[in-house]
C-alpha cells in the first residue's frame, strides 16, 4: 500500500475513536427517521438513477421505498416502482458502507459523491482519496470488501 493511501485509512481508523452517528447493524443510514418510519439510506440519492445513469440525483420524500429496514428515495416515482420490482440490484453494497473500508475489516460512511458502478453494482466510498485507491484495484477491493462482509455485517461500527 502506497503512503498516501496507508495515511488514508490511518485517518479514518482515527475517525472511530471520535463519537460518531453510525448504524449499529448492517446498513449505512443517516440519524433519525424518514415519515415512513425508517432511517435514510444512501445519504438520500436515487439509486435506481446510480446504477442506470450513472447519475448521482438526489431523490426526495415524495418518492420512497422502504427495503429492508431501510428508507431509499428516489427523484421520480418511475425510479421508485423499479427499484420496488427488483431491490437488490439497486441497495449499494456492502450495506451503503465505504466498500475500502469493509475490505479492510471496517464500516466507514459510504459517501454517494464518491462511488462507482462496476457491473451493475452500486458501491459507495468515504471519501476522494479512498475512491481512487478502489480504483487501483477494483476486482481485489471488492473481493475483499465481499469476504469481509459475510464476517463483520451484523457488527456495530464502533465494534470493529
Amino acid at each position: 500500500m502506497n503512503k498516501p493511501i496507508l495515511l488514508a485509512v490511518i485517518a479514518l481508523a482515527a475517525t472511530l475513536s471520535a463519537p460518531a452517528a453510525m448504524a449499529a447493524d448492517e446498513h449505512n443510514v443517516v440519524p433519525g427517521l424518514t415519515l415512513e418510519g425508517a432511517p435514510l439510506g444512501l445519504h438520500g440519492v436515487d439509486p435506481v438513477a446510480f446504477v442506470e445513469l450513472g447519475n448521482r440525483i438526489d431523490g426526495v420524500a415524495s418518492f420512497v421505498a422502504v427495503h429492508d429496514g431501510v428508507a431509499y428515495y428516489f427523484a421520480t416515482e418511475a425510479n421508485r416502482d423499479i427499484f420496488k420490482k427488483n431491490p437488490e440490484r439497486y441497495v449499494p453494497q456492502n450495506g451503503g458502507f465505504c466498500t475500502y473500508g469493509v475490505s479492510v475489516g471496517k464500516k466507514f460512511d459510504g459517501d454517494p459523491r464518491y462511488a462507482a458502478v462496476v457491473d451493475g453494482k452500486l458501491y459507495v466510498f468515504v471519501n476522494e482519496d479512498i475512491l481512487r485507491a478502489f480504483n487501483k484495484d477494483r476486482a481485489g477491493t471488492i473481493k475483499k470488501a465481499s469476504k469481509n462482509w459475510a464476517k463483520i455485517r451484523n457488527i456495530a461500527a464502533t465494534d470493529l
